[in-house]
Formats: C-alpha cells, structure tokens, sequence
C-alpha cells in the first residue's frame, strides 16, 4: 500500500499536472470556439464560472461592486480580455473600459479598473496602447477612479513596463502596475520600474513559465514575495499583496507596522470569501477583485489551474440545481 509520504507526494504531482494541462487548454483556440458554439458545454461551464465572474455585463458587475462596497470593501473592476488582434477589437474594449470608469466613478470609494494592455493594442502598436491608457487614464482622474495595469506573460513584461514607466510620470496618482514574484527579473524590476509612492500590486504570478526564468510554488517564492512587499513599503509605495495563501497573509499581518498603513489585501471574487470577510472583520483594508464579460472561460480555467482542487467545485456547481448568490458570502461575519 502507499503510504502517506508516497501519497501526499502522489497528489502533489497529480495536481501540478492538472495545472499544467489546464493552463495549456485555456490556450487553445479550438476548445474555446467548441465551448462557445455548443450550447449544453457552454451552460454547463459558465454555471461553473458563476462563482468567479460577476456577469457578462457591466451593469452586473457594478451591481456586485456596490454592494460590496456597502459591506466595508473596496473593489477593483476588470472587463475581461487580453491579447486582442485587430485595432477595431481594441477600440471597443477602450470604448467599454471608458464607460465603466465613468460609470464606477459616478459613485467612487476608492474603486480601481484593472486591464491586461494586450487587450487595449499591445500586440498591435506600442503607441497606439500608450495614447490608449493616457486617455483612459485622464478619463479616471477626473472622476477618481484608479487604473492598474495587469502583468502577462514574461514575453511581454518588457513591453508593459515600458508602457507603464511612460504613462506613471504623467498620471503619478492614479495608475498602478502588477508586478510577479515568481520571475527572478522581478525584484531588479521593482529597484527600476516603480517610483516612490508608486501602486504597486504583487501576485504570486499564474502564467506558465520556464524554470530558468521563474521559480515554482516553493518556500522560496514566498520568501521572495514578502521581500518585494517589504521593498514596496519601504519605498512609500500603495501595496496591494494580492494572494489567497494564508499562510502568507498571516506572516503579513505579524509583521505590519505601522510604517504599512497603505497595505492592503487583495483577493479575486469567488475565492476564499471567508477569508476576506475575516481579515475585514479584523480591521484589514480588503479589496475584492471582480471581473465581466463574454471571455470567461480563459478566467475560469485560470481559476481551477491555480488551485486544483477547484474543479471539485466546478463539478458541484454544474449539477447543482440551486443557482446560490455567491456574494452573499461576503456578507456573513466569519
């Protein structure tokens, strides 16, 4: 029989293959269009999406964000869509995101719009995604909205911070940059890229990457995490430690000064909601990351990828009956 040691090993290999695979299918372009044509997959998915992405529409979202918001939380927006092709594509994604900042500022709490560049032109043009965030970015200070810029993949990481470090001298205030712990690039990125008082959001990193560039979930990536926050505020930056381990949170938490006041905590919508409830219950700044739109599958096969056992729910919430209000979660004390 297998023992345990054998066993936790066992499921530990299983799952980063699960990963690995989900990661590779949310890249195929043929899947996708079956999933999008073939009514019964498509139900059947996006009632597993349900759990991570608030609507196909704006109204839905901002809808979710308010009450949110009534609940003590902060938000952050995102209209869900990356690597566009074509430069009509583009503009109607600039178009989109210039409507939801106006409408998300018409009644701001500090509510943030995130975006991937490569959804408003950066395979295309440089400059063209340049003047893009400049205008959406002028649109967002005048009603007091913040943006930030998602991070890609690592091919593309040169490109965004060029395009960042271009556009945070003229809008210092209110755009922000997400940087990846898990590329060994990142720390020097930070020491280069990020100005004094910048907003700085830090994630694990969820992309597919090589071993020579990135390290893989390991002590070592969670050393190097909490060493990039310790950098950010030091530097008087707006730090936004967007992770769902808890164990890491909690080394946060212990740690905090009161030098960290502008430290929040970061979490994606369907995730851990009883986590962000805690931490809001405990007097912590939280901000919860919601998303919209049609391109929900690439999101949701993000979502089991990270975290594998995911797809155990996914399962459940295909065949259950009951359609729950996932927000509601949000709602009850922990």
């Amino acid at each position: 029989m297998m023992n345990t040691m054998n066993l936790s090993l066992y499921n530990e290999s299983i799952e980063t293959q699960l990963s690995d695979a989900l990661k590779s299918v949310a890249r195929r372009q043929d899947i996708k269009e079956y999933i999008d044509h073939d009514p019964v997959m498509n139900r059947l998915l996006r009632k597993a999406a349900d759990r991570y992405v608030t609507g196909e529409n704006r109204s839905q979202a901002l809808h979710t964000a308010r009450r949110l918001e009534a609940a003590g939380y902060a938000v952050s927006l995102e209209y869900i869509g990356e690597n566009t092709q074509g430069a009509e594509e583009c503009k109607q994604a600039v178009q989109e995101l210039s409507i939801l900042i106006r409408e998300a500022g018409s009644d701001s709490h500090g509510t943030r719009v995130s975006f991937d560049l490569s959804h408003i032109g950066l395979l295309l043009d440089t400059e063209m995604t340049l003047q893009h965030l400049l205008e959406l970015a002028g649109q967002a200070e005048s009603v007091g909205v913040e943006l930030f810029i998602s991070m890609e993949e690592s091919a593309k990481t040169d490109q965004i911070l060029s395009v960042y470090t271009r556009a945070v001298r003229q809008y210092p205030e209110n755009i922000g940059i997400t940087l990846q712990a898990q590329l060994h690039r990142t720390p020097e990125d930070a020491i280069t890229s990020l100005p004094a008082g910048a907003r700085v959001r830090i994630v694990k990193g969820a992309y597919q990457e090589p071993s020579s560039i990135s390290l893989p979930r390991s002590q070592e990536l969670d050393t190097r995490y909490m060493e990039l926050v310790e950098y950010a505020v030091k530097q008087g930056c707006r730090v936004s430690v967007a992770t769902h381990d808890e164990a890491l949170i909690e080394q946060m938490l212990e740690m905090r000064r009161e030098t960290d006041s502008h430290v929040e905590y970061e979490l994606l919508y369907g995730i851990r909601p009883d986590l962000s409830r805690r931490l809001l219950d405990d007097g912590h700044p939280v901000r919860i990351y919601l998303t919209y739109g049609h391109e929900w599958y690439l999101y949701l096969c993000h979502r089991i990828a990270e975290y594998p056992p995911n797809l155990f729910q996914a399962v459940i919430d295909m065949v259950s009956e009951e359609q729950p209000e996932f927000i509601q979660q949000y709602m009850e004390k922990a």
